[in-house]
Formats: C-alpha cells, sequence, structure tokens
C-alpha cells in the first residue's frame, strides 16, 4: 500500500481500450487524460490495477493518470482498485473525465453528486464505489442533428469538423483540472460551467 502521508489526487478518463474506439465521443475521457499527460512530457502506459497509468506533479499535488482498460462497461472495476491502493478518498481526491450526449458538443461542465444519467462507465463507477459524490468532468459530444441511435454514434468515429470543436474541448478541460487542483473546485465551476450561447438552463 501507499503511505497514508502521501496524498495522491486520482484522475480517470472513461473510454474503451482499442484503436477503433480511439476518436470516437465515448473515448473523450481517454482524450482528455493523453491531452494532460502531453502538457507534463509523459506517457499514459503503466499498466496496474487494469488501468494505463501515469504519474504526474500538478502545482503541490502528486497526480495519478489512468485510463481504465475495462472497457467502458466495467470501468467501476479498475476505479476501486486504484482508489484502495493509493488510499483515495473520492469526495476529496478523485476526479472522473466523461463524455456526455445529454451536452451539446464542446460544452464543459463540473459536477459532483449526480447519478449517472443512463452513462454505463459512471454506473459502473458509482456502483463500484458505493458512493457518487466524487467530481465528474461531463464532456458534451452530442450531435447538432437528432440521432435515432445513441449508442451507434457514440461508438462511431468523430468526423473532421467535430474533431476541430474536441480539439479545443481537451484544452479546456485539462486546464480546468489544473484549477481544480490549484484553485478549487467553486473556482473552476464558475470559470468553466458555462456552456454554448444557445443553451437554456441547467444539467
Amino acid at each position: 500500500m501507499v503511505s497514508k502521508y502521501i496524498s495522491v489526487k486520482l484522475i480517470v478518463g472513461l473510454g474503451n481500450p482499442g484503436i477503433e474506439y480511439q476518436f470516437t465521443p465515448h473515448n473523450l475521457g481517454f482524450l482528455a487524460i493523453d491531452r494532460i499527460a502531453s502538457e507534463y512530457g509523459v506517457e499514459v502506459r503503466n499498466r496496474q490495477c487494469r488501468a494505463l497509468t501515469a504519474k504526474i506533479e500538478m502545482g503541490t499535488d502528486t497526480v495519478l493518470l489512468a485510463k481504465p482498460e475495462t472497457f467502458m462497461n466495467l470501468s467501476g472495476a479498475s476505479v476501486r482498485e486504484l482508489v484502495s491502493k493509493y488510499e483515495v478518498s473520492p469526495e476529496e481526491d478523485l476526479i472522473v473525465i466523461q463524455d456526455e450526449l445529454d451536452f451539446p458538443l464542446g460544452t464543459l461542465r463540473i459536477h459532483r453528486r449526480r447519478n449517472s444519467a443512463g452513462h454505463n462507465g459512471i454506473e459502473s463507477v458509482i456502483g463500484a464505489l458505493a458512493t457518487n459524490d466524487f467530481l465528474r468532468l461531463r464532456m458534451g459530444v452530442a450531435p447538432e442533428r437528432t440521432i435515432e441511435d445513441g449508442m451507434s454514434y457514440l461508438l462511431s468515429p468523430l468526423r473532421k469538423a467535430q474533431l476541430k470543436i474536441v480539439d479545443g474541448m481537451l484544452d479546456t478541460a485539462a486546464e480546468a483540472v489544473k484549477v481544480i487542483l490549484t484553485e478549487g473546485t467553486a473556482a473552476a465551476m464558475n470559470r468553466f460551467n458555462r456552456g454554448p450561447e444557445t443553451e437554456t438552463g441547467t444539467a
């Protein structure tokens, strides 16, 4: 076990392993982890607890970046093992980054203590940890037009025009994580919980 005197922040991106899923909407969590790792000059390739991981120092924190290799619907199994190994408090030290079909592409929201809203990966994490009291960074992926099969869309490659929007959103997600860890959750929510001007209400 890791010494209890070493505080570790755990940032988990949700997605599916495999090159065929790499640039699909459902893998934005993985892409966000890779973007953060790239900014810190590391690769997420150390295998532990059924996940690919990398460690970085962000501000005064030691941060473990993780991409579960269990496939989306079983993400919680890997997260639970990482939480146990590093003695992470989900309420204080866990951030889960996910795609969100309920939000327009390009929208980013930071939330805590919410249900899964039908997201199988989040449902798995909540079940494995027996709590929904952890930070979630939700990245909107909904298309402009109505779709009949949401899962088919989530597992299909993003179009070129969408990738341009996603690239900017990944930069924003990486910045949001930094603000959470260096300035606090409230500051991050105030700064980043804004969507497109056409969006009304809150989710």
